[in-house]
């Protein structure tokens, strides 16, 4: 396999993974950024823990889809993550909230 099969390959996987994000993204609640991970997510828990004087943070997300081109099952029902680093969580706007409201004149 050549550098620009491999290339190619990475590529086709990538945008697979990009499909695959765009139609179940409206089937949750949250995104979630770390570190290592992309995460999207139902249910988020983040709790900042302290010990020996570090911070860290221990989160847990459940009914979630997680961003990794590697990974055959995306979808998994708890993740647990503990990092010191930062931790991104954003709300997602639901289906309706992004809707026009069907009593506006449009000029038609």
């Amino acid at each position: 396999m050549s550098a620009e099969d491999l290339e190619n390959y990475e590529t086709d996987m990538e945008l697979q993974l990009y499909r695959e994000y765009r139609d179940v993204v409206g089937l949750f609640s949250y995104v979630v950024e770390t570190e290592r991970r992309f995460y999207l997510a139902n249910h988020v828990d983040l709790q900042a823990r302290s010990a020996d004087g570090e911070v860290y943070f221990d989160l847990t997300l459940q009914d979630a889809w997680v961003w990794d081109v590697y990974r055959s099952a995306r979808f998994v029902k708890s993740v647990r993550v503990l990092t010191f680093k930062d931790v991104n969580v954003e709300e997602l706007p639901r289906n309706e909230e992004l809707a026009m409201p069907k009593d506006v004149d449009l000029g038609n």
